[in-house]
């Protein structure tokens, strides 16, 4: 603990021993320590800490207001406490004291339980970018099917397409008899009339 000087008043009742805790922390700036009860006669011990000259208005006045209610037994100021003694003073039986080994128990277990927390929370928060990593990769691998089978489609489409284009340049390319039109007409164009297979149905008509 720090140096803070120590305030003991001794009462005899439970009901003084509150009321004189309530009129030393409102008299002046001082931390009410708590209160631990004797093993009989039924009295009770009010610790309070703080600077000397606070404590010591807070323990005579406490003293005057606790007479008031019961029995004071005793009073008391320790300027600078001895460390060898907070043993006594920071004890369990204390009532409103939580002891250092408490407080520092207590803090570990919050910081175990915060640690335990962050690394479950860091451990979700990698499956969960695993996890969109591995829906990006499925993603990509679709598309690239996709991809792969829209190209094989145009591929076959051109093929077609050319196919197409060649059967129409190649029935374009024979050539017919201009004069009856007739794909059996061994007669070309350009040449005589007379070989025209319908040359005398066409004279016939002019």
């Amino acid at each position: 603990m720090s140096r803070f000087a120590l305030g003991i008043i001794e009462t005899i009742g439970l009901a003084a021993a509150f009321e004189a805790a309530d009129t030393a922390v409102k008299s002046a700036n001082v931390e009410l320590l708590g209160y631990e009860l004797t093993k009989g006669n039924g009295m009770a011990t009010v610790k309070i800490q703080g600077d000397i000259s606070a404590v010591k208005a807070a323990i005579e006045a406490a003293y005057i207001a606790a007479s008031k209610v019961n029995t004071v037994w005793s009073k008391q100021v320790i300027p600078r406490p001895h460390e060898e003694i907070d043993q006594l003073i920071f004890t369990r039986e204390t009532v409103g004291f939580q002891s250092e080994i408490d407080k520092k128990a207590l803090s570990n277990q919050e910081e175990s339980k915060k640690e335990a927390f962050n690394i479950e929370e860091s451990k979700k928060i990698k499956e969960g970018f695993s996890q969109i990593e591995k829906l990006e990769e499925e993603k990509e691998s679709i598309g690239e099917e996709v991809q792969t089978e829209n190209q094989e489609e145009k591929v076959e489409q051109d093929e077609e397409s050319m196919c197409e284009f060649e059967e129409e340049n190649k029935s374009g390319s024979e050539e017919v008899c201009n004069l009856c039109g007739d794909p059996k007409c061994p007669r070309k164009k350009g040449e005589l009339r007379v070989n025209c297979i319908h040359y005398s149905e066409l004279q016939e008509e002019v």
